[in-house]
C-alpha cells in the first residue's frame, strides 16, 4: 500500500514565510559576510604559504618576536601567546553575553559585553606594542630606531634585509594589520551595541539577537587569529 504524500498548494510553496535552517535574515546575511572574510583571510594565508616556502632564508619568528614589556630577557612567542590568550578569553565573555540574552538578563549581556570590548581593545594595544618594538629592531626600543637604522646587521633596516626579510616583513604588517582592523571594528561595534543594551533597546524588542550576530563576527575574528598565530609564528 503506497504512502500518504502530502500535498502542498503553489501558494504555500512559493509564498515564503518560514526561514531557511531557522536563521532570520540578519544571521544569514551575517554568515555570508563571513564566509567570503574567510575566503580572503584564506588567499592571504596561502599566499603566505608559497612566499615562505619559496623562500631562501625566511625569518625565524622565535628570533624575531621575543621581547615582553618590562625586561629584556629572550622570550620568544610568550608575549604573543598572551595575545592569543586574551583574545580567547574574549570570545568566552562574549559567548556568555550571548547566552544572558537567551535569558533576557540585560545586566548579564551589559557585564560580559563590556568585558569583550575591553579584551579587545587590551588586544589591539598588545598588537600596538609588538609592531613598535618590530619597527624597532633587536633591542625593542623606538627611539633608538634611527641609530638601529644605519646598522647593516640589523635584520629589520633596509640596509641589513634581503629580500626575504622584506616579504617576510610586509606580510607581518598586512596580514596582521588586516585583523587588526577586524578587531578595531568588532570592538567598536560591539561598544555601540553595548550602549544600546544599556540603554535597554534589545530588552524592549523582546529579544537579544543583534548580540548574538555581532557574536558571531567576534568568533570569527578570534578563529582567523587562531590561524594567523599558526602560520604566521608556529609553522
Amino acid at each position: 500500500m503506497a504512502g500518504h504524500v502530502e500535498t502542498v498548494d503553489t501558494a504555500t510553496a512559493w509564498g515564503g514565510g518560514r526561514s531557511p535552517f531557522n536563521a532570520t535574515y540578519g544571521k544569514m546575511m551575517m554568515w555570508f559576510f563571513l564566509i567570503s572574510d574567510a575566503l580572503t583571510f584564506g588567499g592571504f594565508l596561502i599566499a603566505l604559504g608559497f612566499a615562505k616556502a619559496s623562500a631562501e632564508s625566511w625569518p625565524v619568528a622565535d628570533e624575531v618576536f621575543f621581547h615582553f614589556p618590562g625586561t629584556h630577557a629572550n622570550l620568544p612567542l610568550i608575549y604573543v601567546a598572551l595575545m592569543t590568550f586574551i583574545l580567547i578569553v574574549s570570545s568566552v565573555t562574549m559567548v556568555l553575553a550571548v547566552e544572558a540574552g537567551h535569558r533576557m538578563d540585560q545586566k548579564g549581556v551589559q557585564k560580559w559585553l563590556g568585558w569583550t570590548v575591553i579584551g579587545g581593545l587590551v588586544f589591539l594595544g598588545s598588537q600596538a606594542w609588538e609592531w613598535s618594538t618590530f619597527i624597532a629592531g633587536p633591542d625593542g626600543v623606538l627611539s633608538t630606531w634611527a641609530d638601529n637604522a644605519t646598522l647593516t646587521n640589523n635584520p629589520y633596516s633596509a640596509n641589513g634585509m634581503n629580500p626575504d626579510d622584506v616579504r617576510y616583513t610586509n606580510f607581518f604588517f598586512f596580514v596582521t594589520g588586516f585583523h587588526g582592523f577586524h578587531v578595531f571594528t568588532g570592538v567598536l561595534i560591539n561598544f555601540l551595541v553595548f550602549l544600546k543594551v544599556k540603554k535597554g533597546v534589545y530588552q524592549e524588542r523582546g529579544h537579544y539577537e543583534m548580540v548574538e550576530k555581532v557574536g558571531l563576527y567576534w568568533h570569527f575574528v578570534d578563529l582567523v587569529w587562531v590561524f594567523v598565530f599558526t602560520f604566521f609564528y608556529l609553522v
